[in-house]
């Protein structure tokens, strides 16, 4: 596999990204889904919350209320995932914390078994700076086994074994660059995506920054005199359960 098809930026099959906040997505996947939706994939983000309490300080600084923010954060994530080529689903169980529940696993199993996907996208098991982070991974994963289960009362068919990435996290979150992805292609419909977070502007710069810098290591990883471009933006990818394949590459 290239890196491209091994971070699942596409396939053939559905792409589902489960979101902790209405900007995660962005941040850190929109390259893998503008690809996806570029080569005819179906992308669907879950959105569990707004992030209308801990990632909107700018609206809270000029005096919102929340349900104001929290319309706020919905149509920019809408506009987003627009832009990316996905469509987008919002369940608004709130953030800060983002508490986990039966009920919520229960949507998101309802959510795998009615989409079926061939790829998952979704945040780190462990984040010390955002607990919300972490409790969509747990639940995501805990989704997806019973999903899997024939006898979980759930619309829909047993899910098969989709592979589960988590994008870019800090090196806390014992983050390792597995898998890296080219976006130089859709890299500026990620940026469109990005600008549409007008609730967190401050973080367009470093997203493209960290696009750079992980173009760096693409290149450098992919050998010399490949034909990579110098101006190649990516997205740096880790696996939560192993490849399957039958050659290694």
């Amino acid at each position: 596999m290239t890196a491209a098809s091994d971070a699942g930026d596409g396939q053939d099959g559905p792409v589902l990204v489960i979101s902790a906040h209405a900007g995660d997505f962005v941040w850190r996947a929109g390259g893998a889904m503008a690809l996806a939706a570029a080569r005819g994939a179906p992308v669907t983000v879950v959105c569990l919350t707004f992030g209308e309490r801990g990632e909107s300080a700018r609206a809270w600084r000029e005096g919102k209320q929340l349900d104001e923010i929290k319309a706020i954060r919905r149509d920019e994530a809408a506009s987003a995932a627009s832009v990316l080529g996905a469509s987008i689903e919002f369940l608004d169980a709130g953030d800060y914390p983002l508490r986990e529940s039966a009920e919520l696993v229960d949507q998101i199993v309802r959510c795998y078994r009615r989409i079926s996907p061939a790829v998952v996208l979704t945040h780190p098991l462990a984040d010390p700076y955002n607990p919300d982070h972490a409790a969509a991974a747990r639940m995501t994963l805990q989704a997806r086994v019973l999903a899997q289960a024939a006898g979980y009362e759930a619309p829909g068919e047993p899910l098969g074994a989709p592979p589960v990435f988590e994008p870019h996290q800090p090196e806390q979150c014992d983050f390792k660059p597995q898998v890296l992805l080219d976006i130089t292609q859709v890299f500026a419909v990620k940026r469109r995506a990005m600008e549409a977070l007008v609730a967190q502007q401050h973080m367009w710069e470093y997203y493209t920054d960290l696009a750079r810098r992980r173009g760096v290591q693409l290149r450098r990883n992919a050998g010399p005199n490949l034909g990579v471009a110098h101006d190649t933006m990516a997205e740096a990818y880790m696996r939560v359960y192993p490849q399957v394949t039958a050659v290694l590459q």
